[in-house]
């Protein structure tokens, strides 16, 4: 599994909240053995690999014990970058699920589903849209094979919520 954080912020600028998404995801992924992602984050052209957006995000935030666990996925190759996609999110990545809390009724699955596909053998992306709304963009929605709406009833979460929640929940249909 894969927590792919969207962006759907600014796509110049780095903001305070590309950094927090990263340094709240990477203790998620550790703790649930999911490897993390970004995608059309804007990060500096002086950082040009994992390692590097790691080390630096690591000596600016607070979050995740200073970091470390974003520079533990790093170092393990488990903390990849990508741009925005344009036709699809990279296939190496496994199937595209996009959480949502108003997924399309062809496309939706529940955690027990996901959990299944990933005892199957099946790799997931989760995606997670880092913007006030998620991802709005209707192309974007619609790569998704699968939409996912955690509580199951409609209920709009926070993105750290969310992105914690959704791991765990699945998490949980694997134990059983």
């Amino acid at each position: 599994m894969t927590l792919g954080l969207y962006n759907s912020y600014d796509p110049v600028k780095f903001a305070e909240a590309h950094r927090r998404a990263l340094a709240r995801s990477a203790p998620i992924a550790l703790a649930f053995d999911a490897n993390l992602a970004t995608f059309g984050f804007p990060y500096d052209r002086n950082l040009r690999t994992p390692r590097e957006i790691a080390a630096w995000v690591s000596g600016t935030t607070s979050i995740g014990e200073e970091g470390r666990y974003l520079r533990e996925l790093a170092e393990s190759g488990r903390f990849l970058t990508f741009d925005l996609p344009k036709r699809g999110f990279p296939p190496q990545l496994g199937e595209v699920v996009i959480t949502t809390d108003h997924p399309d009724p062809k496309q939706a699955t529940d955690a027990r589903a996901l959990a299944e596909l990933l005892r199957r053998g099946t790799s997931l992306l989760l995606v997670f849209g880092l913007g006030p709304h998620g991802i709005e963009d209707r192309e974007v929605l619609a790569i998704g094979r699968y939409h996912f709406d955690l509580t199951g009833r409609g209920i709009v979460l926070e993105t750290a919520t969310a992105i914690g929640a959704a791991p765990a929940i699945v998490a949980a249909y694997l134990r059983e």
